[in-house]
């Protein structure tokens, strides 16, 4: 493999704009990506792949490089050059990459490989948190899982086709996917692909969405003709999937505090087909308090840690700190005791993370079940998901169900 200038100093560039300015690894890629547009889908490729692979290795590799935050330009090269090297890729001879050390990187590799916290390529107190809550043989799997690049899962939209259907679209396109047994609307990509470019994306036939996540809307048990709320809808990914179970039927509102994420959602909808979605700003408790009682079905896909999903948001665990463990945590308790009572009598209610931290899931249900707002529901099932264990996301998903 031949390394080209100007994709290695676009993976550097990420690195700074990821590591220094703060920007969100997601971005940092798109944002890179619309520089050259003379760029092929294996620069593109290149350079996407790169820059997550040494933000996911990024303690490994700085511990190797022997270079510490903040890391300035040249602190990036030697990452770049501990990352080829480690893949058998010649450097070439450029002034950034001179004296790279092979031998001592292949050395240093050995060596931290034996200690998991480097090995894993993680922060010391998630080491801890992941010990104390799963022991170790546990914690050893899944980490090492959430670490293993994530797979492109596609949801079939079926408002508007059948997954035998799209399966044979996507081929026409020259993508080839399978089905996954256990998930009746998700493909998996036999290889990754820029799938928003493909025509079945923009006709609305399909969303990107992880097979763990799509177990979230069908555990809700909704029905045609239902009103169901979406109190923290996002962009909507669960959102659009209601619809669907709904067939466009009944009432669908989805909720947020961020008005451009509800925008999207909108946009969403409308590739979508789907025509029973109402989104509503919460701009106070008066939001809230005017659906109090009132649904069906309540989902409640509340903030996390997001330690589930670092396949995919590797970067997360370098803006992740300990100590906002406990904020999240707590919001998550304000969550369910506020949206608890919007659900009426007999109703039902997801409480969902994409999280495997017991104390952001399972503990968060049985105090909320013990509180008084708590009091009128019953855990009906709970689902904990672990990326070891199910080759995806780690997910908790519970349904309650208030007493009638």
């Amino acid at each position: 493999m031949r390394l080209h200038r100007n994709l290695v100093f676009a993976v550097v560039d990420g690195l700074n704009l990821i590591f220094n300015e703060g920007v969100y690894a997601s971005k940092a890629v798109e944002q890179i990506l619309k520089r050259d547009k003379r760029w092929g889908s294996r620069d593109r490729s290149f350079i996407a792949e790169t820059l997550y692979d040494i933000v996911r290795w990024k303690r490994l590799y700085a511990e190797i490089a022997e270079v510490r935050e903040p890391f300035d330009r040249a602190n990036f090269f030697r990452l770049f050059a501990v990352w080829a090297v480690l893949r058998g890729i010649p450097l070439p001879s450029w002034k950034q990459l001179e004296e790279t050390p092979a031998r001592r990187i292949k050395g240093r590799f050995d060596e931290l490989s034996k200690i998991r916290k480097y090995r894993e390529s993680i922060p010391d107190w998630l080491d801890t948190l992941g010990l104390e809550a799963f022991g170790e043989a546990f914690w050893e799997k899944e980490i090492h899982a959430l670490n293993e690049p994530a797979p492109v899962v596609l949801r079939t939209n079926t408002l508007k086709t059948s997954l035998p259907f799209l399966r044979r679209h996507l081929v026409d396109e020259g993508i080839a996917s399978d089905p996954v047994p256990g998930y009746p609307n998700a493909l998996v990509l036999k290889e990754r692909s820029n799938v928003f470019t493909s025509e079945a994306f923009k006709e609305g036939l399909f969303e990107v969405q992880d097979a763990s996540s799509q177990l979230v809307a069908p555990m809700l048990d909704v029905a045609p003709g239902m009103r169901v709320i979406d109190a923290c809808a996002g962009a909507g990914g669960k959102s659009l999937h209601l619809a669907a179970l709904m067939e466009n039927k009944g009432q669908l509102i989805g909720l947020d505090i961020y008005p451009q994420k509800l925008h999207e959602l909108k946009r969403r909808a409308r590739r979508n087909g789907v025509h029973n979605l109402e989104t509503r700003l919460i701009e106070s408790t008066k939001t809230i308090k005017k659906l109090h009682g009132t649904a069906d079905r309540v989902l409640i896909d509340a903030p996390c840690t997001g330690l589930g999903v670092l396949r995919r948001n590797p970067d997360a665990k370098w803006k992740l700190r300990q100590e906002d463990l406990g904020t999240i945590t707590d919001t998550q308790r304000q969550l369910l005791s506020d949206y608890s009572k919007m659900v009426k009598p007999g109703g039902k209610m997801v409480y969902a993370t994409c999280s495997i931290l017991p104390a952001e899931n399972s503990e968060q249900v049985v105090h909320f079940l013990k509180s008084a707002e708590g009091a009128d529901f019953d855990l009906e099932k709970e689902k904990h998901i672990f990326a070891h264990t199910s080759g995806f996301d780690g997910f908790y998903i519970a349904l309650l169900q208030k007493k009638g």
